[in-house]
């Protein structure tokens, strides 16, 4: 008797068992590439984070004080973010990015096909990639040691039901909220139960000195006369950075270029790339990956472009994960998967987006509504303060259980004030997350079937776009999603820019007076200052973090310094907290 045909069920699992066995040694790749794609666009998303328009300006007062006292921060909370433009993409990008990417690669793939050797051009870029290699590598590495160093030394955790805000001035840490009562300052610098442990005067010393360390940040000035005026801080973690970055570049182009090399540049390019791009809105970001999923279709599927260029260069616009050798070749060469940074970056604008979209939720909710005490008033809508994020993982990591819960007994402060947020709801940013692996998935295992090479944002842009559009509309936010907008307005861009102009002014003026002899009388400090600045060309100044020292044979007799004679470097009392994590944004 013939035994009976498999039924469809049976085909299909025996079908799925077949595939699992031929993915099974890949696994560990796609583990990595998986993985490897969503470390940028989280950090790159969280680093990108700046006031949302729900929260309340800072005051005048207080950003100028901020500016003029760079070294005055012992409330932490209250310290200043840094700056930097934001580019905002509007609708039309959305029809010149795709044409401008397919003219470029299209250009690239000719000129491959004219040369037949890619080995010059390879060098041309490698060098172009350089210049901005070193810079992305060495801010991302900066960050990662800023984080490193916060999650050491928080400045918020829970002991014993009480929670603690250190004070890096007093050197100590101080009570505010829980079982107040029955404690006291601690003096140890290290966090929560670490804090037990018995430490010497001279390694607490240390420790404390440790903590401080990445706010002591030397200050570099340079003015241009009617060109430009800037000025950047550089602490120890930047120092180290920039090595990194400089020997990543160096060692990429002139020895060898490593997968793991190859995939630290390519993380640095999309960690700065998702802090400096911004959809504006959700409605832009979604013409602009809707238009790039045609794009990518064409160049995977009807031309040869694409794969030709992307296999032919040997530059650092691409993640790439080790594979094991097929066991139909022969040679058993090592082999690489490969993705491209821009099925990084483009979706991970919009997943940056939905997370600042949580940000601004969250401090929408917070917002209060003071009617009107006389008639012919308009209510008031009460902003809440803006807390930076910055660092705030470490805090939360310090102060709340793995589930969450808070590890002291109340959330109100000492005093009545409510403790500054550890973290927000991140709804929209999470559900983004979920469409952008399981496009990566479905990419994935697309590929294996049909072992061909995949237009990733095929299946990226739907799994991305229908996350946030369906959350949105489960959540009855649709309207609220839709005018939602990271513009800022031509008022605050005009403020901008005669702010910029004032403090370019402003550090002419400081850089003449920084010129002036110290033979000059101070009566005529004012007048010679106001009449070098009118000559001043180029200046470059460097500031260290603390203050500069006579020897003693120049001191005068209260311990002060008096103005002539040779200058020591000797470093202060160290003074001030450590720098926050996460670089901030601000769109344009």
């Amino acid at each position: 008797m013939a035994e009976p045909e498999p039924g469809l069920v049976a085909h299909i699992l025996g079908r799925a068992a077949y595939e699992f066995s031929q993915m099974q040694p890949m696994l560990p790749v796609y583990l990595h590439l998986i993985a490897s794609a969503l470390f940028p666009i989280y950090a790159g998303a969280h680093a990108s984070l700046s006031r949302p328009s729900s929260a309340a300006k800072p005051s005048e007062k207080k950003r100028k004080s901020g500016a003029d006292n760079d070294n005055d921060d012992d409330d932490e909370d209250e310290e200043e973010e840094e700056e930097r433009i934001m580019e905002g993409l509007s609708p039309t990008d959305a029809l010149l990015m795709p044409l401008f990417a397919g003219c470029a690669l299209a250009s690239l793939y000719f000129l491959l096909k004219w040369m037949k050797d890619a080995a010059l051009l390879n060098k041309i870029l490698n060098g172009y990639f350089a210049i901005f290699g070193v810079f992305s590598v060495s801010r991302l590495v900066t960050d990662v040691l800023d984080i490193g160093h916060s999650i050491i030394f928080p400045r918020r955790y829970a002991l014993d039901g009480t929670l603690y805000h250190v004070k890096a001035r007093d050197q100590a840490s101080v009570p505010v909220a829980g079982n107040i009562k029955s404690a006291s300052a601690i003096a140890s610098p290290l966090p929560g139960f670490l804090a037990r442990i018995p430490l010497s005067n001279g390694i607490r010393k240390m420790l404390w000195a440790d903590r401080a360390m990445p706010n002591n940040k030397w200050t570099l000035r340079i003015y241009i006369h009617r060109l430009a005026a800037g000025r950047t801080k550089i602490g120890p973690h930047g120092i180290v950075g920039l090595l990194a970055g400089l020997i990543t570049v160096a060692y990429f182009n002139l020895v060898d270029k490593p997968w793991y090399l190859t995939n630290l540049l390519g993380f640095g390019f999309s960690y700065g790339a998702l802090q400096l791009m911004s959809p504006t809105t959700f409605a832009t970001g979604s013409l602009i990956l809707g238009a790039l999923f045609f794009y990518d279709i064409y160049f995977v599927f009807y031309t040869p472009m694409m794969v030709t260029v992307a296999k032919s260069l040997d530059v650092p616009i691409k993640l790439m994960f080790p594979r094991p050798p097929s066991p139909n070749e022969a040679n058993n060469a090592p082999t690489h998967a490969m993705l491209g940074l821009g099925d990084v970056v483009l979706p991970g604008i919009m997943i940056g987006l939905a997370l600042r979209f949580d940000l601004y939720l969250f401090y929408l909710r917070r917002q209060k509504l003071i009617s009107a005490t006389k008639e012919g008033e308009s209510d008031i809508v009460e902003k809440p303060h803006y807390y930076s994020l910055a660092g705030r993982w470490s805090d939360h990591f310090w102060t709340h259980s793995f589930v969450g819960r808070p590890l002291w007994l109340s959330a109100q402060a000492h005093g009545g004030e409510s403790e500054a947020p550890f973290t927000f709801p991140k709804v929209y940013f999470q559900a983004s997350l979920v469409g952008y692996v399981l496009g990566l998935l479905a990419t994935l295992g697309v590929m294996m079937i049909w072992n061909h090479a995949q237009p990733a944002l095929l299946y990226l842009v739907p799994g991305v776009l229908s996350s946030l559009w369906l959350t949105a509309w489960v959540r009855g936010e649709l309207h609220l999603m839709w005018e939602f907008t990271e513009d800022v307005g031509e008022e605050e861009k005009s403020k901008k820019k005669v702010d910029d102009e004032t403090a370019k002014d402003t550090l002419g003026r400081e850089s003449a007076r920084k010129v002036v002899d110290d033979g000059e009388h101070s009566d005529n400090f004012e007048r010679s200052s106001s009449h070098r600045s009118e000559r001043e060309v180029l200046s470059f100044s460097i500031e260290a973090p603390w203050k500069l020292r006579q020897p003693p044979s120049v001191q005068k007799s209260d311990g002060t310094c008096s103005e002539s004679g040779d200058q020591n470097w000797a470093p202060s009392k160290i003074v001030g907290d450590i720098e926050p994590a996460g670089k901030r944004v601000r769109l344009n």
